[in-house]
């Protein structure tokens, strides 16, 4: 789907704070009228429920705020408040996330809208406080929204927008809004909080189609044969297409009212005569910006394509936009083990999207940023150089290079 994008960014609505991540998720719960917060604490994340539990206390957010006794516990509260009818919200980080993994299925199965934030922290190994994506992408095929932003504003942004496609009657599916611990949750930036009437303009009240209701009675995860498996799975299949149609559909609307220029789907950076190209989630996209601007000056034909949301899959205007290009670099923050990278997952369905092309380029991956660690704009320019050499020869003779090992 061709979407038209002012080439002029309009000014965003509203007053501009200096906030981190972690503060502009917490304003967007606020300007989104939450009724129920659920959670449990674990850094990074951590910061984002101190924050609303300050907005609840004050009472400039009127929510239930609620302790579960773990991740799991937090995630059945957000099924149980939003199957009732409430506008739920929950997170978590790192191994968190992962604890509550029998949870994600019975939610977007049940169709229950809540929305879950993460704020990216690595696994067991090596279970330090760094950002890694591994824990949330280990959800990806699980029947939710599933995207990234890159910095404090984006935060802010995707919270309010996910809850309106998610919500939609047509979809009716949760939503993972997703952030890198520490590098966009604890690290500040200019955020322009909007005025709740342009939020309430943008997101009407929640409305679930058969909420719980004792007058009303209905089966929610109920224990089925397998012949009736298949017809609620094609369901959730359809309504995640219809997620992606949502996402076209209301992202317009969201520019108008908040000021903003968002493609639904993805960023591009110096990219319409780009040879070679970062493909990137997250706020690496950041740095790798300046690594394409100095190399621009030296002459490189080199730009970036930045996928917003992953879960739906946008794989039209991700094949559209690199059509042209020669050589693109996938930079993995991730672990896929034993997949045919060996590296990280966003090779896979990159590979697919571009397969059908009639001229595609060619592939690789960069494992960098693991456990944490920054990727400097040094280690963009070395993979830089690897692309460009990969662009000269017409070969991919390594599928998969790891930043700090193989330079």
């Amino acid at each position: 789907m061709t979407i038209a994008l002012s080439q002029t960014p309009p000014k965003p609505i509203g007053k501009v704070q200096r906030i981190n991540g972690c503060n502009a998720v917490a304003q967007a719960v606020k300007l989104c009228e939450v009724d129920v917060v659920a959670s449990y604490p674990i850094r990074p994340y951590t910061g984002i429920m101190t924050e609303i539990a300050r907005l609840v206390n004050n009472g400039e957010l009127k929510a239930e705020f609620l302790m579960g006794g773990g991740e799991h516990d937090q995630l059945s509260i957000a099924l149980g408040a939003s199957a009732a009818g409430a506008r739920a919200f929950c997170g978590s980080s790192g191994v968190g996330v992962t604890f509550a993994g029998e949870m994600y299925a019975p939610i977007s199965g049940g169709r229950t809208p809540l929305q879950m934030v993460v704020a990216n922290r690595t696994l067991d190994p090596p279970g330090d406080f760094g950002s890694e994506h591994t824990e949330a992408l280990s959800t990806r095929d699980m029947g939710w929204m599933l995207g990234w932003a890159s910095h404090a504003q984006e935060c802010l942004d995707n919270t309010i927008f996910a809850y309106r496609v998610g919500e939609d009657p047509r979809v009716l599916l949760p939503q993972m809004t997703a952030m890198d611990g520490y590098f966009v949750s604890h690290i500040q930036g200019d955020v322009a909080i909007p005025p709740i009437e342009a939020v309430r303009e943008f997101l009407p009240p929640y409305r679930h189609p058969h909420p719980l209701d004792p007058a009303k009675p209905v089966s929610h995860g109920p224990q089925i044969h397998p012949e009736r498996g298949a017809a609620m799975q094609v369901q959730r299949a359809n309504g995640m297409e219809m997620l992606k149609l949502a996402i076209y559909e209301h992202i317009d609307a969201f520019n108008r009212i908040f000021g903003r220029n968002y493609h639904p789907f993805i960023e591009t950076y110096m990219l319409e005569d780009a040879e070679i190209v970062y493909y990137v989630q997250g706020a690496f996209a950041e740095t790798a910006k300046i690594a394409i601007r100095k190399l621009r000056k030296e002459g490189v034909k080199i730009g970036l394509l930045r996928p917003r949301w992953i879960r739906p899959f946008p794989e039209e205007d991700v094949a559209d936009a690199l059509q042209n290009a020669k050589v693109v670099g996938v930079v993995e923050t991730n672990l896929s083990l034993g997949a045919p990278t060996n590296g990280g997952c966003l090779a896979l369905d990159l590979c697919t999207a571009l397969y059908h092309l009639d001229r595609r380029p060619l592939q690789l991956s960069f494992m960098a940023g693991m456990g944490g660690e920054t990727i400097t704009p040094q280690e963009f320019l070395w993979m830089a150089e690897v692309m460009d050499r990969v662009k000269k020869t017409g070969r991919v003779e390594k599928r998969t290079w790891w930043a700090g090992f193989d330079h």
